[in-house]
C-alpha cells in the first residue's frame, strides 16, 4: 500500500503532500522533512530505493523517489509494494503532469494545485493503485477539463439570464 506521495523541490520545501494514513501536521511536516533529508544527500547514481523510510514509519516502509530538475517524487509505500512498479507509476504521474502542463515545472505544482491531485487522483486513491495508463489518466483529465469549461459556460449564461430577467 501507499503510504504517501510527496513532491519537494531541491530546498525541502513540499509542494505536493498526500498522505494516505492520518498523522498530525506536526508529524506530516515531521516526515516530509526527514524525506527530504534522506533523499536529497543521495547522489543521482544512487539507487532510488531507500529501506526503512525514517522513525516515523517504522522498518517496513520503503522510500521510493525520482528526482526530476529541481522536484523530488518520494511515494513511502509498505513492503508489499514493488519498486519498479512504484517507479514506473512515478514515470506515469510525471509525464501525466508534463501533458496537462506542457512541460510542468515547479510553478505549474503551486499554483495549479487541484488539478495535480486530480492527476494523482486519476492514479492512486486511497494508498492503492488505480490505473497505470498514461493514455487512460490523460483521457480522465480532459475530460475533466472539458467539464469545467462546461461549467464555465453554463454559469456565464445563468448570469445573461439573470440579468435579463431583471
Amino acid at each position: 500500500m501507499i503510504k504517501s506521495v510527496l513532491i519537494i523541490n531541491n530546498h525541502g520545501k513540499a509542494r505536493l503532500s498526500k498522505f494516505y494514513e492520518h498523522f498530525e501536521v506536526e508529524k506530516q511536516q515531521l516526515i516530509v522533512r526527514e524525506c527530504f533529508a534522506l533523499v536529497s544527500k543521495r547522489s543521482d547514481r544512487s539507487c532510488n530505493f531507500l529501506e526503512g523510510g525514517g522513525s516515523v514509519w517504522g522498518k517496513d516502509t520503503k522510500l521510493i523517489y525520482r528526482h526530476y530538475a529541481t522536484l523530488f517524487f518520494v511515494f513511502c509505500v509498505d513492503s508489499s509494494e514493488s519498486e519498479l512498479g512504484i517507479l514506473d507509476l512515478i514515470q506515469v504521474f510525471v509525464e501525466a503532469l508534463d501533458k496537462c502542463f506542457e512541460n510542468v515545472c515547479e510553478l505549474d505544482l503551486i499554483f495549479h494545485m487541484d488539478k495535480v491531485h486530480y492527476v494523482l487522483d486519476e492514479i492512486v486513491m486511497g494508498g492503492m493503485v488505480l490505473e497505470t495508463s498514461l493514455p487512460d489518466v490523460i483521457e480522465a483529465v480532459e475530460a475533466q477539463n472539458k467539464l469545467e469549461k462546461n461549467e464555465d459556460i453554463f454559469s456565464g449564461l445563468k448570469d445573461v439570464l439573470n440579468r435579463v430577467q431583471r
